[in-house]
């Protein structure tokens, strides 16, 4: 089956039309819509301080750093009152991570550090030990090192320069793995599923029929929109990981819901290529005024004991632009769609308010999505 996607981007009050076409229905890998149930990352959190900043850290007024501050060297056996302590080359951040599926003690992951106080940048800092927790409290891993921030803040004077964003910076290898997440991919009686990333009950069928042309000797079967159980022979000899590996590289061709996506605050339309449009009729026209104001000065003539004025002259002029009318047949697809419209001349705004009115009219078989 032939298979067109049209893709109609408009911006800057302009109309722009980009389109691909294939003579063959275009396909995917699995690995690209679907993931192995069990192989999953996990989010990672911790708190910690930033130090050796250039007077760029958090104010006194951020009463948790130095909290944090008088906590860490008490740690170490000495011993300062809070209010004694000058925060100013300190910052407490949160420091985000992500922990990769079957990721082992001993591997190192990037961290990304984030300020919470009022310090000004990051630049030059180094973060001190600190542990990462996931969602069940316990410690996964450790973070230390210096930050990259990839910018700049410079000032003095009155002035200031400022590249990129400063208190948000990253540390690439700054986490050391602690404990090991356990992944099993595998159930209990033998068997591995297959999630996809967005639920369709052709396209589950679809996968279905990939996997039993490439493999007949698997049982397969869609237990839902969304779930595709696949159950190995106990008794066989396969390798699990050289199986999944051949399971991800199978092509499949994904069903998509016919949509328009509109983003009003930039003027963005995008039309997928399984848009049809009923028999409708589209006029497009519009009356533009314009106001002129000009200023003449009034002179009276000698001895008149007159006044000399300045009188406003404005002149309104309207126009109509002449109405103009398309038509689409019964089944019209995104490139009749894209003809009529570029015919008219539409502006980003007046084709959304027209996307609207086709879809309030009946006439458009799509959904629409604004953003």
């Amino acid at each position: 089956m032939r298979n067109i996607r049209w893709w109609l981007l408009l911006a800057a009050g302009m109309v722009s039309i980009a389109f691909a076409q294939s003579p063959t229905a275009p396909t995917v890998r699995l690995k690209d819509i679907a993931q192995i149930r069990g192989v999953r990352s996990n989010q990672l959190i911790g708190y910690g301080l930033v130090v050796g900043l250039e007077g760029t850290g958090d104010s006194s007024g951020a009463l948790f750093t130095v909290q944090s501050i008088a906590n860490m060297l008490e740690r170490f056996g000495i011993t300062v009152p809070p209010n004694a302590i000058k925060v100013k080359n300190v910052a407490a951040v949160m420091v985000t991570a992500e922990l990769p599926p079957f990721a082992r003690a001993g591997n190192t992951i990037d961290v990304v550090v984030s300020s919470i106080g009022d310090a000004r940048s990051l630049q030059g800092g180094t973060l001190l030990q600190t542990p990462l927790r996931g969602a069940d409290g316990q410690i996964y891993a450790v973070a230390q090192g210096p930050i990259s921030i990839g910018g700049f803040n410079f000032g003095g004077g009155g002035a200031r320069v400022q590249r990129n964003h400063t208190t948000v910076g990253r540390i690439p290898n700054g986490a050391l793995i602690e404990r090991e997440v356990p992944s099993a991919f595998l159930h209990g009686d033998n068997s591995l599923t297959i999630q996809l990333h967005k639920p369709d009950f052709t396209t589950a069928a679809r996968v279905v029929s990939s996997i039993r042309s490439a493999f007949p000797n698997l049982a397969v079967r869609a237990v839902d929109p969304a779930t595709i159980r696949v159950g190995l022979d106990a008794a066989s000899s396969v390798d699990p990981v050289m199986l999944i590996a051949q399971l991800e590289m199978l092509s499949v061709l994904p069903d998509v819901v016919a949509r328009i996506v509109v983003n009003e605050r930039t003027g963005t339309v995008v039309i997928n290529g399984d848009v049809r449009i009923a028999p409708v009729a589209i006029a497009h026209g519009g009356i533009t005024v314009r106001v002129q104001t000009t200023f003449e000065v009034s002179q009276p003539p000698p001895l008149s004991g007159g006044r000399t004025q300045v009188v406003p002259q404005t002149q309104v002029d309207a126009t109509e632009e002449p109405a103009r009318m398309v038509f689409l047949r019964e089944g019209a697809s995104v490139e009749s769609l894209v003809k009529a419209l570029n015919a008219l001349g539409v502006s980003p705004r007046d084709l959304i308010a027209i996307l609207q009115a086709l879809k309030s009219a009946g006439a458009l078989h799509a959904e629409i999505e604004v953003q």
